[in-house]
């Protein structure tokens, strides 16, 4: 059956499988491995215990939150664990790069997957606005210690007056 045929509703739900997936990959698409496990283990600390989570939550935290707090980061963590666990399951069943995307693919069909990584691209995006604020907020704060002032302009988001 040709990739093109039948009608749009049935396209937009077709699903590849692994096989294919595999099949497509190989070759000059092919990607290769260069992180070992200890890195890739570093590389998901460093993802889940980034700047954004210190900064945010903790200005969050220190405004309006009680002693649960540590009790909301426990059950964060294991929620945490569970997502983990999630994707070395799908990194499993489907040997090939492309994460939730590439699984939702082969399980779920096209318009899910295409659904899932505007997801993936969005929650990216907004991590890294996260870690972007934190670690302005630092630099700025950085440089007052150091006696430079930067205008307020520069520093606090359009709209927000010096002294907000």
């Amino acid at each position: 059956m040709n990739e093109r045929s039948g009608t749009a509703p049935r396209r937009i739900f077709r699903t590849k499988s692994v096989r294919q997936r595999v099949e497509k990959t190989e070759g000059e698409h092919d990607l290769k491995r260069v992180l070992n496990p200890f890195e890739l283990v570093l590389f998901g600390i460093g993802a889940v215990v980034g700047m954004g989570i210190f900064v945010i939550t903790g200005v969050a935290a220190a405004n309006f939150a009680g002693p649960a707090l540590f009790v909301s980061f426990v059950i964060s963590g294991i929620f945490c664990l569970f997502a983990a666990l999630c994707y070395a399951e799908f990194a499993a069943m489907v040997p090939v790069a492309g994460s939730a995307y590439t699984y939702s693919y082969a399980s779920l069909g096209e318009i899910w997957a295409w659904i899932i990584g505007w997801d993936l691209f969005l929650e990216y995006s907004v991590a890294v606005a996260a870690v972007a604020i934190g670690w302005s907020g630092y630099v700025v704060n950085l440089l007052q210690e150091l006696g430079i002032t930067l205008p307020a302009a520069l520093v606090n988001p359009r709209g927000l007056r010096a002294g907000s």
